[in-house]
């Protein structure tokens, strides 16, 4: 598989991403806690550009032992959100919050000499 040059690797610091045009379509890059994820700039809805849209930590509902609602958190699991309709997707995974049937598709992604690339 040919490698797509993205950026220096130091030039992604954590929570930035880079938008890199490919032979295959545009495709976001994320630095996410110092790791790579790279994903297709296209959403599974609408086909919406999902990896321009803003990062969100996971809303989790709170539940009590006995079953009632206390209120909402953000859990760590961060989201990137497509701008489009809403969906949001798992920044290390690409599954979709809403239902995890829906995954958006995973590029590899290498650091070598300081250097990252995508393998697309």
């Amino acid at each position: 598989m040919p490698e797509i040059f993205v950026a220096k690797a130091g030039d992604i610091t954590d929570g930035d991403r880079r938008i890199v045009r490919t032979p295959k379509g545009e495709i976001g890059v994320f630095n996410h806690k110092g790791a790579f994820h790279a994903y297709a700039n296209n959403c599974v809805h609408s086909g919406g550009p999902a990896c321009e849209g803003i990062l969100v930590n996971k809303v989790v509902d709170i539940i009590a032992d006995d079953k009632t609602y206390q209120g909402q958190t953000f859990s760590d699991v961060m989201h990137f959100v497509c701008p489009w309709h809403g969906y949001e997707f798992d920044i290390e995974t690409g599954i979709c919050a809403g239902n995890s049937k829906l995954k958006i598709k995973k590029f590899e992604t290498v650091v070598r000499g300081g250097d990252l690339y995508l393998v697309a």
